[in-house]
């Protein structure tokens, strides 16, 4: 039987899919199998070699190098070690991560060491055989997996651990292990041990607001098993479990301890701080002179400073009552830039007002009402500042602005108003006072750098009725009659007594931005 070209090349299509599917069968069987073993003991599979040993001054390797992927039997494991040490918070400039390294080299040999750093420490770090450096910054030439931490953990935990440390006790890593795990699926996700000598570790209590840019801390109390909190404050070793720690949107920021428990916070995850065992300092202090204990607190000034802003943080409310801001102030731009048909951008984040610019609209608020009171100008609250004196007796949490009413036959009164037609003035205080570009009214500016503003609309009394010449069309934007503001009564507002109509309780409606007033607005000429 003679066989044709065509029936050849079908004969050998249909061979060659049997023998690919034959592979890949056996492939899946392999697979399968190896996630059946319990003693498999990695999370990833291990990458390619190539590219990644030897580069970035002692970059970790993979395969055989790679941490946590093999060794002796350790923490009651006979493939493979269960934990990762990994010291984040180190200065290149001093540091004794190599010492750090032995030390637990010295105690517990089988478990892996990891040193993590955004650039290549200069100078390069000196370490032990074993100890591995993982810089995080991308390279053109390395694969990024590189210089993504969790393909290089290869461990059930990761124990945390500050410059300077020392092990002591190698069985301490074992009692930190049994404690989280005895704490099963619960809300405690990490347990601490404390760093002796060095600053006393205080468990604190900390609420994350989001919608209020602010985090906040205060002391939480001691139990006699160890204290249960959200966050802690100075130094520790923090065990927590691999696949917790890369969960997290930023494993290992910095500060690590600032970082770590604002996320696990928001996760609604607790940690443990154990009264033993402890870890000594076997360096004290940490750094050798005035000059460089100055650089330290000047990096970790700018560390917190980029971590909040990176986190959406424009406050920080310390358990000792201190405040730290990280949001504008009078030399920089306020927050949010232009603002679109009346909402700010923060309100498409699902956030309120920045606390820094609700602040600079306190000081600019009192600062323009002292002003006025001090000339005799007449003025009220009006539209959203009114709404919020009546229902905060505060800017409105989402507000960007405050409204203030004027007469205009008072302008004359004030220095700082009467010759703006001329041009824009900036007073000795660094507030600037300007005609408004969108029409007849003023704005009062926080500073040159920072636009967050009070308006002063100039009205004028019409057959009963005050009017003004410039209209925005909105809703709470109408006339009323002059009775309103005969008095006028002091109201409370943004931490100072402001001025606002006499029956501004009828005049408010239920909802934002809404103003019943009796009547409508006239015809304008």
């Amino acid at each position: 039987m003679r066989v044709s070209f065509c029936q050849g090349l079908l004969t050998g299509a249909i061979a060659l899919n049997l023998l690919i599917l034959y592979y890949v069968s056996q492939a899946q069987q392999q697979m399968m199998e190896k996630r059946r073993d319990p003693g498999s003991g990695s999370r990833k599979a291990a990458l390619p070699a190539s590219g990644l040993e030897g580069g970035m001054g002692g970059l970790v390797g993979v395969g055989a190098g790679m941490v946590g992927a093999g060794g002796v039997g350790g923490e009651g494991n006979s493939r493979g070690p269960r934990v990762t040490v990994l010291l984040r918070e180190f200065e290149d400039f001093e540091n004794y991560v190599g010492d750090v390294a032995r030390s637990f080299q010295h105690q517990r040999p089988e478990l892996p060491f990891l040193a993590v750093s955004d650039t290549p420490p200069y100078p390069p770090l000196s370490l032990p055989e074993g100890a591995r450096l993982l810089v995080l910054s991308p390279s053109p030439e390395q694969p990024p997996q590189a210089h993504r931490p969790e393909f290089h953990v290869q461990t059930e935990f990761v124990l945390l651990v500050p410059d300077g440390v020392e092990l002591e006790q190698g069985r301490a890593v074992e009692r930190l292990i049994r404690e989280l795990e005895g704490e099963g699926a619960g809300p405690v996700r990490l347990v601490a041990s404390p760093v002796l000598a060095r600053s006393a570790v205080q468990c604190l209590h900390l609420r994350v607001s989001l919608r209020e840019w602010t985090a906040t801390y205060s002391t939480a109390a001691s139990g006699s098993s160890g204290s249960v909190c959200t966050a802690l404050q100075g130094d520790a070793v923090v065990l927590i479990r691999s696949e917790d720690l890369f969960n997290l949107s930023v494993p290992l920021g910095r500060p690590l301890l600032p970082s770590l428990f604002i996320q696990t916070s928001l996760h609604g995850w607790k940690v443990k701080l154990l009264e033993s065992p402890c870890f000594s300092p076997s360096h004290r202090p940490l750094f050798s002179s005035a000059h460089n204990q100055w650089k330290a607190d000047s990096h970790l000034k700018e560390a917190t400073s980029q971590l909040m802003r990176n986190f959406g943080l424009k406050r920080l409310l310390l358990a000792d009552g201190k405040e730290q801001w990280h949001g504008c102030g009078k030399e920089t731009e306020r927050c949010f830039g232009t603002v679109r048909d009346d909402t700010p951008e923060y309100l498409y984040l699902e956030r309120w007002t920045p606390p820094c610019c609700l602040r600079a609209l306190r000081e600019t608020t009192k600062y323009v009402i002292n002003i006025l009171e001090s000339s005799g100008v007449r003025y009220w609250l009006e539209g959203g500042s009114l709404l919020g004196a009546a229902r905060h007796q505060d800017i409105i949490p989402w507000d960007y602005d405050v409204d203030l009413g004027i007469y205009l036959e008072d302008v004359p009164n004030c220095d700082y108003l009467k010759n703006l037609d001329s041009g824009s003035l900036v007073d000795a205080n660094g507030y600037v006072w300007e005609r408004a570009v969108e029409g007849d009214f003023y704005r009062v500016q926080y500073s040159e750098a920072n636009h967050l503003h009070v308006d002063l609309w100039p009205f004028y009394p019409r057959n009963g009725i005050m009017t003004k010449d410039t209209w925005m069309e909105h809703k709470q934007d109408v006339e009323f009659p002059e009775h309103f503001l005969q008095p006028l009564v002091p109201m409370p507002f943004a931490g100072v007594t402001a001025y606002g109509p006499n029956n501004h309780r009828r005049g408010v409606a239920g909802t934002f931005g809404v103003f019943m007033w009796p009547t409508k607005r006239t015809k304008r000429f």
